[in-house]
């Protein structure tokens, strides 16, 4: 299977590409040695991508990561992230039972045997919270530069809102986990793809909000200081107003699940994300888009509107500093 059906370069010029860069929805990519890795969501496995640019992505072969055939975790594989931790990779997923049954979505990790992104991975554990163990889904890890310790966001019941708590290692939650209520500007059914953003001494936690299958899937964002106990609730402040929305004129709808990336030289702050072509509530035809955001005078990321699948974007810049420059 590849990413897309679109060639790289095709009716662009080199050093160019177009959205979407893949097929599936849930993207969370990175930049790591001189190639993007990305997942999308599957369903009976986790494939990733590797190419040197975004154009090539789009006819990269996948490679499946991981496949379980233990009926607790064997079906409904969603939304797999993947982080470096100390000197392994970790990667988080969600899967529910083979009875194909919704409530059985619980959230697993895998450990890398090494420090190849595409592995070979071992399963490590199911991550949860003794306490709320009824559902998981769309987890996240992020460490807290104020203790430098690690967290873990997800969506859970009751209610499918946002959760958090800290570990103890990649795949052992400690603390008690507690709910952040986040706005849904409109949907009252959903919250969840949770990940967070470090910048400006404040972290930035961007989600999803409503039923990713309607067109106003849309991103919100609550905000911390960097400093701050982000395990009480209190803490994190509401933006007012959802930070990436539907964008009818350019055809775009249902923009959500997204993931941020910089340039492979560090100037260029970038997102992933899925969204659909269709107005209509269905989950068929959520793919995988890419594009640059810029920042706020007062700080905030601007994400700006999602944009047309017939827009040219350059690459992300990946200039070399020649050598004897550079600070």
């Amino acid at each position: 299977m590849t990413g897309g059906a679109s060639t790289p370069g095709a009716g662009t010029r080199a050093g160019t590409f177009t959205n979407p860069i893949n097929s599936g929805p849930d993207p969370w990519m990175i930049w790591h040695e001189g190639h993007y890795y990305l997942t999308t969501t599957q369903g009976d496995c986790i494939r990733m991508w590797k190419a040197p640019t975004l154009a090539a992505l789009k006819v990269a072969p996948g490679v499946v990561v991981w496949r379980d055939s233990d009926p607790a975790r064997s079906h409904g594989l969603w939304a797999p992230e993947f982080h470096f931790i100390t000197n392994r990779w970790y990667l988080y997923y969600t899967a529910m039972a083979a009875s194909r049954v919704d409530t059985t979505h619980r959230m697993h990790v895998l450990e890398s045997e090494g420090t190849d992104p595409l592995g070979p991975y071992h399963y490590r554990g199911r991550l949860f919270d003794p306490a709320n163990d009824l559902y998981a889904i769309d987890g996240s890890v992020f460490q807290h530069p104020g203790d430098h310790r690690w967290y873990f966001l997800w969506a859970a019941h009751p209610g499918h809102r946002l959760r958090i708590a800290r570990l103890a290692n990649p795949w052992t939650v400690e603390s008690p986990s507690v709910q952040l209520e986040a706005a849904g500007f409109g949907c009252d059914e959903v919250r969840e793809g949770p990940v967070v953003l470090r910048r400006h001494g404040r972290l930035f936690l961007t989600y999803s909000a409503c039923d990713t299958g309607k067109p106003d899937y849309t991103i919100g964002m609550l905000i911390a200081d960097e400093r701050a106990d982000i395990l009480d609730p209190s803490a994190w402040v509401q933006h007012p107003v959802a930070v990436f929305e539907r964008n009818d004129a350019a055809g775009v709808f249902g923009p959500g699940h997204h993931g941020f990336f910089q340039s492979p030289d560090g100037t260029e702050d970038w997102m992933v994300y899925h969204a659909k072509s269709s107005s209509d509530y269905t989950y068929a035809g959520r793919t995988t888009r890419a594009q640059k955001f810029t920042w706020n005078p007062d700080g905030t990321p601007h994400l700006g509107q999602p944009i047309s699948l017939d827009t040219v974007l350059d690459e992300p810049s990946n200039r070399k500093t020649p050598k004897g420059s550079g600070p």
